[in-house]
């Protein structure tokens, strides 16, 4: 997602929820094997010596501090860090490093087991899992106890995503989600001057723009984020991705055919092109050729820079099935087992973490959805448009927390989701094809990341 979704770049929105696939398949995952030595005595990450809170009072050290943010975000965070070491400089020095996500994920296991990896990084929550089944997360139970931190002041679904096996692995920072962005000219000629928000005012919406003459009003993308889309959808029909046990794929389900099903109706009512090239739906909307389209809030930033000759809304996505729902993401700071094998850094990654948790109301400025419920309650942050979209927390929906589950995504869900937008397989049979190959990946996963 230029993800950080943030995302920056096209490619890393195409990239950053599939890379587990390329991970798997090198091996870079298993290289850190079945837990990373942390000190003299060879101890678990559990070991760490427990964080309290409060100011760092151990001797200077430098922080290795890994991230995606590569887009727009970049400067937020950059910002941030700089605003730190001056505050905290003679005692703790962060070094940042920024790469573009499908860098990062394959490097991180290896150049951590290798001591020349991250200390602290920022890391999606799908990512949480996999990285803590192999040792290569230290919990952080200890500082969400110091921060008085609990579910109640977050998003309930962004603060159990943080959770493997009874420990927390991750803070979280932000949610970042889906939106409809609205040619609020095109609006105009539909008669209406804001987007629908139901199925059906949303189809006659698009009926009446091709009668004003937009040819094509609605683009359906069938790569990046077509995948994001359909998830959406399939929770908005009552579906779900995979069962709690994480041995079967779920989205194979009457719910999914009905979600993809939509999805192809928009090229066959002649509301898209047959085929949409990577990114294209998006760079016609900034080009005032389209109508609507599906995007994170990550554009944000991009549209305000980028788009000066588009006046645009942004919205929730419309409810198409029975109940509001849309595919959501979360940045949060993890430690590594690197620092775990240093006290001193583990203290002061930790104080990092807890300080720069604390930000929320500056990070969201880079476009972001504050997870705290008390920071999006703010004055400042209320305004910001994508705090809008939370006003409902129960439509926010994550991957749930499976080791691997990226790998299973990119070789069974996005394929099946392609084939269906493109005509080359009904969508139930798109779908069954694809959640057999997805089954088979979850048991080799069941094994992959057993413990």
């Amino acid at each position: 997602m230029s993800a950080t979704p943030t995302h920056g770049t096209p490619l890393q929105r195409r990239a950053f929820l599939g890379i587990a696939g390329g991970l798997a398949g090198t091996g870079l995952l298993t290289a850190c094997g079945g837990g990373t030595k942390l000190g003299d005595d060879g101890g678990e990450p559990d070991d760490a010596p427990s964080f309290s809170g409060g100011e760092y009072d151990g001797p200077k050290v430098t922080l290795q501090y890994w991230n995606g943010f590569t887009g727009g975000d970049g400067p937020h965070m950059r910002a941030m860090v700089e605003a730190f070491n001056k505050e905290y400089a003679g005692r703790i020095e962060v070094r940042n490093t920024t790469r573009r996500w499908e860098d990062l994920y394959p490097a991180m296991p290896t150049a951590i087991t290798a001591g020349k990896g991250p200390d602290v990084a920022v890391i999606h929550n799908d990512w949480v899992a996999t990285f803590a089944a192999r040792s290569t997360l230290v919990p952080l139970d200890d500082v969400v106890s110091a921060l008085g931190t609990k579910e109640s002041d977050f998003i309930p679904a962004v603060w159990r995503a943080g959770i493997y096996q009874g420990k927390r692995y991750s803070v979280p920072l932000d949610v970042h989600c889906l939106a409809d962005y609205a040619n609020t000219r095109h609006l105009t000629r539909a008669g209406l001057d804001k987007p629908p928000t139901d199925r059906a005012g949303y189809e006659d919406a698009l009926a009446e723009l091709k009668s004003a003459g937009i040819r094509n009003p609605f683009w359906m993308p069938n790569k990046w984020p077509a995948h994001l889309m359909f998830m959406s959808l399939l929770w908005q029909f009552g579906g779900e991705l995979y069962s709690e046990d994480g041995t079967r794929a779920l989205w194979g389900s009457e719910a999914g055919v009905e979600a993809l099903a939509w999805m192809r109706e928009q090229i066959t009512k002649g509301h898209s092109p047959a085929q949409v090239a990577q990114d294209a739906q998006y760079n016609a909307f900034k080009n005032n050729k389209v109508s609507f389209t599906w995007d994170g809030i990550w554009q944000i930033n991009d549209l305000k820079a980028n788009a000066r000759d588009l006046t645009w809304q942004m919205a929730p996505l419309p409810v198409i099935g029975d109940r509001a729902a849309v595919w959501s993401a979360s940045h949060n700071f993890v430690l590594t087992s690197q620092a775990a094998r240093d006290d001193n850094k583990v203290q002061a990654a930790k104080f990092f973490i807890d300080y720069m948790s604390k930000q929320s109301t500056q990070w969201a400025k880079a476009g972001m959805i504050p997870a705290r419920n008390s920071v999006r309650e703010q004055a400042e942050v209320a305004k910001l448009p994508q705090t809008a979209l939370a006003k409902d927390m129960e439509v926010f929906h994550f991957l749930p927390a499976l080791p691997g589950v990226g790998d299973v995504q990119s070789k069974a869900l996005e394929l099946a989701v392609q084939k269906a937008v493109l005509g080359r397989a009904k969508p139930a049979e798109a779908l069954a094809e694809g959640v057999r190959t997805a089954d088979k990946l979850l048991a080799e996963n069941k094994q992959k990341y057993a413990k």
